[in-house]
């Protein structure tokens, strides 16, 4: 076999490597970040880690898709009081609304085919 072309093998390391900001509704959040290699997709679609700081929820939003995540570090907690932390792998159907929230802090491995639509409070 060949070597495989170093354009296309990108690696990063999520200890080290530099997070995005994660739009909500267009706006960059201070309190949420995305590590995605998959540049073909908007950030935060397909295959990526997302980073939710100490403290801080995400916008209710109702899945396009399922969504499927695993807990890498930390604590979220879902807007009806049920607690994921690390080794949790979960699946939310289609059609889910809900929000989230972390007292400190938590690391997602995410896979998600479609944005979901963000709601109103």
């Amino acid at each position: 076999m060949e070597p495989i072309p170093e354009a296309d093998r990108l690696v990063a390391n999520y200890r080290d490597a530099d997070f995005e900001p994660f739009e909500v509704d267009g706006v960059s959040s201070s309190t949420e970040s995305v590590l995605q290699l998959d540049r073909s997709r908007e950030p935060g679609v397909g295959f990526h880690l997302y980073r939710l700081a100490p403290g801080s929820s995400t916008t209710p939003h109702r899945h396009t898709c399922d969504e499927q995540f695993l807990v890498i570090e930390g604590d979220l907690t879902d807007h009806d009081g049920y607690r994921y932390g690390p080794g949790d792998l979960v699946l939310l159907r289609r059609g889910t609304i809900h929000n989230s929230s972390t007292e400190n802090g938590c690391l997602l491995a995410v896979y998600i085919e479609t944005a979901e639509t963000n709601l109103a409070d």
